[in-house]
């Protein structure tokens, strides 16, 4: 029969289970009659409750959670709640209800028991107007009043696409949050936003409605057990692993998910998401944060957990295109035809696979290869993330020998040769030490090999219980464990790094593959310093299927704007140039006398040319190079604001500069920020003089805003005010905030001086600009007039042409 409304909870065959149950569960402690604390009664609401990932895992792991934690004084009600009538979902809740499986430490007696009560304890609720949460949430306060229970908390899952959380969010906030010290957990299932800006705009939307702690966004990768023990083992084999866990004995980490299945059935969610959005953002990036982040000093403590992975993106190189290879299956470019009902000429360049290679600028790991892949339509269904060790050991006659094979820990998610998950150490690394009793070691080995070594030469620790994912971090969820899931911050710094990747890659073709064996080797992939790209020049597609002219076919081109030198090409090539003519003047000017005065503006505009120095100028002469700003508001140096915390972030702490070379402006003296009696633009001034010969730097790069400003020199009558000044105070007058900026002075002495200018929103203005003459007041850019240097304009061709 379907589950019963909650009428039942106060009938006499209600009250006669509960009583069997209590006495079962007494039997089941051996009857010692020690009481629990009790903790109050618990309301769980799964959004989408008859929906797939509720009928393969949520029901199953709530089930679980009611199974252990009904006898420690807790009570529940459980709802699956939905947009389709009760009438018509009943039934299908009650099919799913069914399928639950007791513990293995649960008697049959006591599962039939827990069984039964599970599914009175349950029932469909439609939700979709505010009037039905409403009605859910007086329904909650009825029945605790009636049956004189305290209320513990209220755990909403929202098993829904996420184009859905911001509302249902908005309705539980306004309808069904819960009174006094009760508390209130709302689950959310991955994607998280599209990119940094959709994320960034959905956490806002649900900010507005639930506090952080209140938003428990779920990766089951981190509910494995294996994964959940990367940090515990750690911690446990600390005094073996402190020596080796760094870049003199690391020779590279992997992570790894290969898939053997398709995506067929899931095209409408996945052409627009693809492997890097599915896969590498969440899951894979996680386990790399577990890998690499810093110990915590207390593992059980949630919030320092959290904040060691956060640190773990600020240390990450800038990942770009030259950091990623991208595949599609074969069989890909149909599917999508027929599942979206495309015709026969529509191309699909949404990824299939993807190897990307990270590096973090930090000392332990610095130059050590990150690599994270994953696929659909491989050999194999495995994943894993595996540290392989350098071996100084060389064997000149006995290569079998124990001390030549590789040196590597490994830990198996599952699946594969191995099939179950396990913690695998190389015998020639290290006995490992498991101080969990929930983890064996594996004696007895089949005739099967691991990563390239028999399963005979590795410490193998196994758990001692399987236990599924969901079911950990539903545990995890009510005990009020906030580890195990993804913090706002954590989420935005991962989308932060994978973002420039995916803007990069949004135009490029993947490389076909045919799927399964048949791959052969066409995915390997060449490690070259930090790049990576395929090992096999094979090209399965055209470059440019759509026909056209693409925009690699447009060479960098070289001409005339406002009388000086013009360089303009497609964005990445234009920053390409740029970044090479700069480093040319660089070498010159350090063969010349030494040293090389850079002086670099704010904005958005440089930020491509810092990240394409960090992953590409490795010979850039940083040493040697003194580095000034061009400009920068009056904020302290820390806030996100500042151009020179930009400039550190995506530049500086990247490269091999002497930190005394670095000269940010002085906007924050006496504890004040720009005020003209603290003398901070006299004091830069004095420093420039100091160490500039000349006060002639070598070069220095500018941008140009809207309205024609460059550095921090706006339109207005004041700007002709600074004289022979090289620094001066200035003010917005779009936004009326101080800045502090070198002066026409200072810029027309430099012996040359870059203009970068991108983006079709910039059209207009380089249009204007291309017909008016010389007038610094309303067009400050005019007044940048080098009296013996160069000028050079750099215009990507969306600015050019529009």
């Amino acid at each position: 029969m379907p589950p019963r409304g909650r009428s039942l909870h106060s009938s006499n065959q209600s009250m006669l289970v509960c009583v069997v149950l209590l006495l079962v569960t007494l039997c089941s402690q051996g009857g010692n009659g020690e009481e629990t604390q009790g903790q109050g009664h618990v309301s769980v609401v799964i959004v989408g409750g008859t929906g797939d990932l509720a009928k393969k895992y949520l029901w199953q792991g709530f089930f679980q959670l009611y199974a252990h934690h009904v006898s420690s004084g807790n009570s529940f009600s459980f709802y699956g709640g939905g947009l389709s009538p009760a009438e018509k979902a009943t039934p299908v809740l009650f099919e799913i209800l069914k399928a639950v499986t007791c513990p293995k430490d649960v008697s049959q007696e006591r599962c039939a028991i827990l069984r039964e009560q599970f599914l009175r304890l349950t029932e469909y609720k439609q939700l979709k107007t505010v009037e039905e949460y409403q009605d859910l949430s007086k329904q909650i306060e009825q029945q605790l009043q009636q049956e004189g229970l305290t209320e513990a908390g209220r755990l909403f899952y929202l098993s829904v696409p996420a184009f859905a959380y911001a509302d249902i969010a908005e309705k539980i906030n306004s309808t069904c949050r819960p009174k006094g010290g009760t508390w209130l957990r709302v689950v959310l299932e991955k994607p998280f936003g599209h990119d940094f800006r959709s994320a960034q705009v959905l956490a806002s939307q649900l900010g507005s409605a639930l506090k952080d702690e209140e938003m428990y966004r779920i990766d089951h990768y981190l509910g494995k057990q294996v994964v959940a023990k990367i940090l515990p083992f750690r911690e446990e084999n600390k005094k073996f692993l402190d020596p080796i866990w760094n870049k003199h004995h690391i020779e590279r980490v992997e992570i790894v998910l290969k898939e053997t299945l398709d995506v067929k059935g899931r095209i409408p969610f996945y052409d627009q998401y693809g492997v890097i959005r599915d896969v590498l953002q969440n899951h894979l990036t996680e386990v790399m944060t577990l890998m690499t982040m810093r110990l915590p000093v207390n593992l059980s403590s949630s919030e320092e957990v959290l904040q060691n992975k956060l640190r773990i993106f600020s240390s990450l190189l800038p990942v770009g295109k030259n950091q990623a290879v991208i595949g599609q299956y074969q069989a890909y470019k149909a599917q999508v035809q027929q599942e979206l009902n495309m015709t026969k000429d529509h191309i699909s360049i949404t990824p299939t696979f993807a190897a990307v290679l990270a590096h973090m600028d930090e000392a332990q790991y610095e130059g050590v290869p990150i690599l994270l892949i994953s696929g659909k339509m491989l050999d194999e269904r495995v994943g894993y993330a595996r540290v392989l060790f350098k071996n100084d050991i060389f064997c000149l006659q006995n290569q079998n020998s124990v001390h030549c094979k590789p040196k590597q820990i490994v830990f198996h998610f599952g699946h594969g040769s191995l099939q179950y998950p396990a913690i695998l150490v190389s015998k020639n690394l290290f006995k490992p030490v498991f101080k969990d009793s929930q983890w064996k070691e594996v004696m007895e080995h089949k005739d099967l090999s691991v990563l390239g070594l028999p399963v005979s030469d590795y410490y193998v620790h196994t758990p001692t219980e399987l236990k599924e994912a969901y079911s950990e971090l539903i545990s995890h969820i009510f005990a009020g464990r906030k580890d195990s899931f993804i913090s706002t911050e954590n989420l935005l710094a991962s989308w932060g790094m994978w973002t420039p990747l995916l803007s990069s890659i949004a135009s490029s073709f993947p490389r076909i593959y045919p799927g399964g064996a048949d791959n052969g080797g066409l995915l390997d992939v060449n490690l070259k310093g930090k790049e990576i790209s395929y090992n096999s020049e094979v090209v399965i597609i055209n470059n440019n299927p759509l026909g056209g002219t693409s925009a690699n076919g447009f060479q960098v081109m070289q001409g005339k704007f406002r009388s000086c030198e013009m360089v303009s090409a497609w964005a990445e090539e234009l920053v390409e140039k740029l970044a090479t003519d700069l480093q040319e003047a660089a070498e010159e000017a350090v063969r010349e006398g030494g040293v090389f005065h850079l002086a670099l503006s704010g904005g958005s505009s440089p930020l491509a040319l810092f990240h394409r120095l960090a992953l590409h100028h490795f010979s850039f002469p940083w040493r040697d190079t003194h580095v000034w700003m061009v400009d920068e508001r009056c904020v302290p140096l820390t806030d996100p604001e500042s151009n020179f915390h930009n400039l550190h972030d995506h530049l500086l702490q990247h490269v091999k500069i002497p930190y005394y070379n670095i000269h940010p402006m002085p906007v924050q003296l006496n504890q004040r920020l720009c005020v003209e009696e603290d003398g901070g633009t006299l004091q830069y001034e004095e420093e420039i003089k100091k160490l500039v010969n000349g006060s002639s730097f070598h070069f220095v790069l500018l941008g140009v805003g809207y309205d024609a400003h460059t550095a921090s020199l706006f339109p207005g009558p004041k700007i002709d005010q600074h004289g022979e000044s090289l620094v001066a105070l200035t003010e917005s007058p779009a936004k009326p905030h101080q800045r502090m900026s070198l002066t026409f002075s200072a810029i027309n002495r430099a012996r040359r001086v870059s203009l970068l200018v991108m983006g079709k929103s910039k059209h207009e203005m380089i249009t204007q600009l291309s017909r008016v003459k010389d007038n610094p007041q309303k067009w400050p850019v005019t007044g940048v007039k080098p009296s013996d240097g160069r000028l050079v304009w750099y215009l990507d061709y969306d600015t050019l042409l529009g």
